[in-house]
């Protein structure tokens, strides 16, 4: 493994660790906003495991994320808004090393043997097929190393039951999601940088990924509420297929929205300032820079 290789998956690991500390508190509301349908979120937020299953919500109004957030506190304090945290903790430092670490792994392998794409064969002008590809493939690593990490996360957010052999459910889902997650959020990322060249100026890593996260998350955020759903052990015999049409016949492909942008802007934002630090300091660790 090249030094570049093993500093990407080094500081990928910190962007993975921070992201769960800092997110996991919005990543919970997002969930059982995208779960549950309105006339159950308020149930779901107000008991523990024993007694969300008999709980149920006489108004059809969609809560809003305060009242969800507040329904959630009063069941358990800080402590809810971390339930779930654990597995991603252990697996978010992981996934995200695997993410960074494939994608700056597979440009440069793209450029050695084709040689760096010209703007001029850029699609539309600004997209570079190099970082595309890097990206789906950095996405696939990803989702891989989530897949499991990510069922288990959303079990325990939504405190369905769940068994060893249903770690693998939704896997599909989570790889297909991140594949298109992580391309994005590369390609939002390399189109700003041409700009802040362009414009011969530059903004803090902290907005940079806030804004290319939140771009990512937007693009999929369908693929995600149909990839919670699957995982959460209330759709158990239903398709993707169904999920999908089931969601655009509700009007469901974007719920959870809001929390899921206050969460990725944050979360992207601090990681990526820990990204860059830790891999500056291991830049100058193994090569002197």
């Amino acid at each position: 493994m090249s030094t570049i290789s093993l500093e990407s998956f080094i500081a990928g690991f910190a962007y993975g660790g921070t992201t769960v500390l800092v997110g996991q508190p919005f990543e919970t509301l997002k969930t059982l906003t995208q779960v549950h349908p309105p006339s159950t979120v308020n149930a779901s937020t107000q008991s523990a495991s024993s007694s969300v299953s008999s709980m149920s919500s006489k108004s059809t109004a969609k809560p809003s994320l305060v009242q969800t957030a507040s329904n959630l506190y009063r069941q358990g304090g800080i402590k809810a808004f971390y339930r779930g945290g654990v597995p991603l903790l252990l697996g978010g430092g992981l996934m995200r090393s695997a993410q960074f670490g494939v994608y700056n792994s597979v440009v440069p392998a793209l450029e050695s043997r084709y040689g760096r794409t010209p703007p001029s064969s850029y699609f539309f002008g600004c997209i570079n097929p190099h970082v595309v590809l890097a990206g789906w493939a950095g996405g696939i690593g990803r989702g891989i190393v989530e897949g499991p990490f990510e069922m288990v996360k959303v079990r325990r957010q939504v405190v369905t039951h769940w068994a060893l052999k249903d770690v693998f459910q939704g896997f599909g889902a989570t790889l297909f999601r991140n594949s298109f997650l992580f391309s994005s959020f590369v390609i939002y990322m390399d189109i700003l940088k041409q700009q802040l060249e362009r414009h011969n100026t530059n903004i803090t890593p902290f907005l940079k990924a806030g804004i290319c996260g939140n771009l990512a998350w937007f693009t999929v955020w369908p693929l995600d509420v149909v990839k919670t759903r699957r995982q959460s052990g209330k759709y158990n015999d239903k398709s993707l297929f169904w999920l999908l049409r089931d969601a655009v016949r509700k009007g469901d492909m974007y719920r959870g929205l809001s929390a899921g942008m206050l969460r990725s802007f944050f979360a992207n934002g601090c990681s990526m300032e820990v990204y860059t630090v830790v891999e500056r300091e291991l830049r100058r660790e193994f090569r002197g820079e």
